[in-house]
């Protein structure tokens, strides 16, 4: 199995869901050359823009779990792209996370073992 070398994690170190993908990346083998905590250190909109791009959409990097998703009212609202863009650029509790960016610039938000996995081969 090929070594995966993953340029960027964005994450929340203390997010039981990102220190799960962060184990199984290292598991597996992979390298992880930067850590990226996206509360102390809020990703830029350009990121936020190149990252939606690789992945195929806003929609794709925006998270409708996040707790103030429903407490601002939002659920009941038709985000544009826009909109989903400057959520995540003010709050980065909209950004799904983690978000693995690998050296050859595949880009996965979420954690799913499967898709991880793909990576791999």
């Amino acid at each position: 199995m090929p070594a995966l070398e993953v340029e960027k994690l964005y994450w929340l170190p203390y997010c039981s869901t990102c220190t799960k993908a962060e184990k199984h990346l290292l598991d597996k083998g992979a390298s992880i050359g930067r850590y990226i905590n996206v509360k102390e250190e809020p990703v830029s909109r350009e990121e936020l823009e190149e990252l939606c791009r690789l992945m195929g959409g806003v929609d794709k990097l925006f998270s409708k779990r996040a707790m103030k998703y429903r407490a601002w009212g939002l659920h009941e609202k038709e985000l544009s792209d826009e909109d989903m863009l400057n959520y995540m650029h003010e709050e980065y509790t909209f950004i799904k996370r983690p978000v693995l960016v690998t050296k050859d610039r595949k880009v996965l938000a979420g954690f799913s073992a499967k898709q991880y996995d793909q990576l791999f081969q």
